[in-house]
């Protein structure tokens, strides 16, 4: 007789991304601009789990937590990148998206608001691409299985 396995689930590292700590800056005109947050890309034909984390954001204060979320996608028109659903893990916002057309670089907004009443907004970008069926040019680096390998763009990489 079999039985059916129960899994634990937990969040992919693979599409994660945290904000950055709130630390202070040296006064001067040194102040180099904030890095844009971004995930790596995905094909319109995937449904896959992306991670924000905003632990950083509430380091001096433990037990606040991630309460409610409201996320924005742009651009939204039919067949672009949709949201399935959204959670809280702790500190970590993990949004189930999918779809999106094929070199359109889609922006995330999410809003929160913490149990200690901060709110939070940031916007990360996530690039579709069609990976499935990009076919790998000649002198592209492969796995040991012939897939190319790519960069976050999803454009293989060459030898050359």
């Amino acid at each position: 007789m079999s039985t059916p396995a129960n899994h634990l689930w937990r969040p992919s590292n693979a599409r994660y991304v945290q904000i950055d700590g709130f630390v202070s800056i040296p006064r001067g005109p040194q102040i180099p601009p904030p890095v844009a947050l971004a995930w790596p890309a995905k094909d319109p034909g995937d449904t896959l789990d992306y991670v924000f984390d905003v632990a950083p954001a509430l380091t001096a204060n433990p037990g606040d937590n991630i309460s409610t979320l409201d996320v924005m996608i742009s651009p939204a028109n039919p067949g672009d990148l949709a949201l399935v659903t959204a959670s809280a893990d702790g500190p970590r916002a993990v949004l189930w998206l999918t779809s999106g057309q094929p070199l359109t670089t889609y922006t995330v907004t999410i809003n929160i608001t913490t149990s200690g009443g901060r709110t939070l907004a940031r916007s990360i970008a996530l690039p579709v691409v069609s990976l499935a069926s990009m076919p790998a040019p000649a002198n592209a680096l492969t796995t040991p299985a012939g897939q190319a390998l790519t960069d976050p763009t999803g454009t293989p990489l060459t030898t050359l």
